[in-house]
Order: C-alpha cells, then sequence, then structure tokens
C-alpha cells in the first residue's frame, strides 16, 4: 500500500471562484464607467470619466493578471477609490452598491487566498509517510544493534530474548506485504 502526504489545501477551487467574482464586480463597475462618461448629455457624466480615470490609473485588465498582481492593484484602486472626492463622485452615481461589492468580494479573495496560502505552507511543512517510515526503520535498527550487544550483559537476556521472538513473530505474520492475487478462474 502507497501512503502519500497532502500537500495542497484543497481550496484552489474556492480561491479561483472568488478572483472570478472579483473579477465580474471590477469588470462590470469599469464597464458602467466606461459606458457612462461617454454619455455627455447625462448628468454627472464628468463624474463617470473621472472615476473611470482612476481605473485607468491601476490598468484595465486587473482582471487578466495574477492572484498577486490583481490584488495588489486592487488594493490601490479601491484605496484611491475611497477618497473623500472619489467617494463623491461614486454617490452621485449611485455606486456605493457597486462599489462596496467590489471592495467586499477582493477582501473575500484576499481572505480565502491567505488561508489557501497557509494551509499550502503548513502541509509542506508536514513529514512524509516514507521519511516517517525510514526513521522508524532506522530507530528500530539501532534499538535491535543495541540490544544485540547488551545479550550478554546480565539482565538484558530476557529482554533481547523477548524482543527477539516478536521480531520473528512479525516476520512470519500478516504484516508483510502480501503477493498480487491472480483472479483468474
Amino acid at each position: 500500500m502507497v501512503y502519500t502526504k497532502q500537500i495542497y489545501s484543497g481550496k484552489g477551487k474556492d480561491v479561483a471562484t472568488a478572483d472570478h467574482e472579483r473579477d465580474v464586480t471590477y469588470t462590470n463597475l469599469k464597464a458602467f464607467l466606461n459606458g457612462y462618461r461617454k454619455l455627455q448629455t447625462a448628468p454627472n457624466y464628468q463624474s463617470a470619466e473621472d472615476l473611470y480615470s482612476v481605473f485607468k490609473t491601476f490598468g484595465l485588465n486587473l482582471d487578466r493578471l495574477s492572484y498577486s498582481s490583481q490584488s495588489a492593484q486592487m488594493k490601490k484602486l479601491i484605496e484611491a477609490l475611497e477618497n473623500q472626492e472619489n467617494q463623491q463622485k461614486i454617490a452621485l452615481l449611485s455606486l456605493d452598491p457597486a462599489f462596496m461589492e467590489m471592495k467586499t468580494k477582493h477582501e473575500d479573495f484576499e481572505s480565502l487566498f491567505a488561508d489557501q496560502a497557509e494551509v499550502n505552507a503548513d502541509l509542506r511543512q508536514m513529514t512524509s509517510a516514507s521519511a516517517i517510515r525510514k526513521d522508524l526503520e532506522k530507530n528500530l535498527k539501532a534499538y535491535l544493534d543495541l540490544l544485540t550487544a547488551m545479550r550478554g550483559v546480565p539482565g538484558w537476556e530476557l529482554l533481547y530474548n523477548d524482543t527477539n521472538e516478536l521480531v520473528k513473530a512479525a516476520k512470519n505474520s500478516d504484516l508483510k506485504p502480501e503477493p498480487p492475487q491472480d483472479n483468474k478462474p
């Protein structure tokens, strides 16, 4: 039987979903501002133009960047949009809920991504089953060598004999791997 250790958290799907949700909110808000700013007859179109230029400052393709690059840029974008002047423009365009959703989706992603990274790092620190077995075999051999060396010392004979019988029994028991069974009729 082969034993392996888990090396990944299994949270990759959740992180990818959170990233997709973050991308959608970012893309929708960006698309709204891009369209609204082009309607020069619409009230407050200049606010949309100004806010869209903030998006341009941090890149219009954040949703295509790696997780870490996107996170860094999104954080800066959100900080810029949170300043008082931009908050007034967001309010004029009634985009408070959309902005809060983008910010929340970003924070949710950040939290999941950090959890995933921490769990993955912890899992990689765990000793593998084969390494544990190698250490166990080495330590058992050293113990058996000690017993063998001490068997002539008074008081050690009984321990040596008992352990020797246990080793023989283990060798002859079901602990040995079984050969593959041929299931032909």
